[in-house]
């Protein structure tokens, strides 16, 4: 039966598992740097991209490759690349698209590191990020020119929770003939929402939180749905002479792979943020429960969520699982079972009483950390969001008593049981 008949939960187990002449049942960690070349001539091969194979661990390894195979898999896609962190992963996206002179369109609603990413450090590249006012097609419209590399957004905003409407965004990118990037961290690898579905062209993901699940290993990944034509003339970085290999058209020679080809033979190589094949493991070891994992999250946040609605001290809830979310029509079309395990609430009082809320939890971790294991409360404020000015914060819906709540593998009485009495002690 081929891949691409297999259900999602099989995938996740099967994908990028091949017997080897050892007939072990579990991938190998390949902890190696180096690999030996069969000649001189080999390697050139190797080298000028005429042939595939192990180079360097900076560029490839057989533990991540069957990481990257498995996450391919899953998203139904032409080929990843696993990378050191999800910010490296937006990195080597925007740098394998866009260059000095060149802009990006992307959502207000976005997870504040990659906010600073945009308006801070891709300007020092020459690179402008525009923000559209809201994430309504028309907003992201009326930035674009001929210029535009790349329409970003993410399957659901972070801390706001919001759910853009990705198949009218993926119909704009489409007749814009921009690509249509989406960090789909909350997404679950596919499984609550694939963006491929509805139109996107690139997915990108924080392997640290769903992926590994157990908050043990750093990671991103970059997915390349190959259906983007990018011989349409926009992109001589990918159609046209590659300066790095002799003139080597990567479209012409790689087809409907050549972006993913991009970002390892030119991404991994100059900028290095490779994973290790230890994390490259615990990632294949996480994909492996995954399912079963988000769907409790899932079911938990649910209870967590209806709990805090009808409690004094909470202000707002925002739920997209709820009917009085902006985007719960969005969640329902876009999200299997039409919620997330992640939602936020703004407490009544002040930041002082939020403090006393978070410090006085005792299960829930106060991190900066989703898709964990174990539950976890965010203060965006102080945290996620720090670096942002009063404006920007304000834009992003971020107030000083939002809380950002992640449910992990817990009994959710216990959680709930736990929220209480943190609720007693910030009065």
């Amino acid at each position: 039966m081929s891949d691409n008949k297999l259900r999602f939960e099989t995938r996740q187990i099967h994908g990028g598992y091949h017997v080897d002449h050892t007939g072990s049942r579990g991938i190998a960690i390949y902890p190696t740097a180096a690999y030996h070349f069969k000649s001189c001539d080999h390697a050139a091969r190797l080298f000028e991209l005429s042939e595939g194979g192990n180079i360097y661990t900076r560029l490839q390894n057989p533990t991540t490759s069957a990481y990257e195979e498995r996450i391919a898999a899953l998203y139904d896609a032409v080929g990843a690349l696993g990378v050191s962190s999800g910010m490296s992963a937006i990195l080597i996206t925007v740098t394998a698209l866009a260059q000095e002179g060149d802009n990006i369109v992307a959502s207000p609603f976005l997870y504040g590191g990659t906010y600073n990413q945009f308006r801070i450090s891709l300007r020092k590249l020459g690179i402008d990020c525009r923000i559209a006012k809201d994430e309504s097609p028309e907003a992201f419209d009326a930035l674009i020119d001929d210029r535009t590399k790349m329409i970003y957004a993410e399957s659901m905003g972070n801390p706001t929770c919001d759910v853009p409407d990705l198949e009218a965004l993926g119909a704009l990118a489409k007749r814009r003939d921009v690509p249509l990037v989406i960090d789909n961290t909350f997404g679950a690898a596919g499984f609550l929402c694939n963006p491929f579905e509805w139109g996107a062209n690139i997915v990108v993901d924080s392997a640290t939180k769903w992926i590994n699940g157990h908050g043990t290993a750093m990671g991103g990944i970059i997915v390349d749905g190959g259906n983007y034509d990018w011989g349409n003339g926009k992109f001589p970085q990918i159609d046209g002479p590659s300066e790095g290999y002799h003139g080597l058209n990567l479209y012409k020679t790689f087809g409907n792979a050549a972006f993913i080809v991009k970002c390892r033979v030119d991404g991994l190589r100059d900028f290095g943020c490779c994973p290790s094949p230890f994390d490259a493991y615990l990632m294949l070891i996480g994909l492996e429960t995954l399912s079963l994992r988000v769907k409790r999250q899932v079911e938990s946040a649910r209870r967590l969520a209806e709990y805090c609605s009808r409690h004094p001290q909470v202000e707002r809830v925002s739920y997209i699982g709820f009917e009085s979310h902006p985007s719960h029509a969005n969640a329902q079309k876009y999200y299997r079972y039409g919620a997330s395990s992640v939602f936020t609430i703004e407490l009544k009082g002040s930041l002082d009483s939020t403090v006393r809320f978070v410090e006085a939890l005792r299960l829930a971790g106060n991190m900066t950390m989703i898709g964990d294991s174990i539950t976890v409360v965010t203060h965006p404020a102080s945290t996620t969001h720090k670096q942002l000015s009063d404006a920007d914060l304000k834009a992003a819906g971020i107030t000083p008593t939002l809380l950002r709540i992640s449910l992990g593998l817990e009994n959710v009485d216990d959680i709930i049981d736990d929220f209480e009495q943190a609720f007693a002690k910030a009065q």
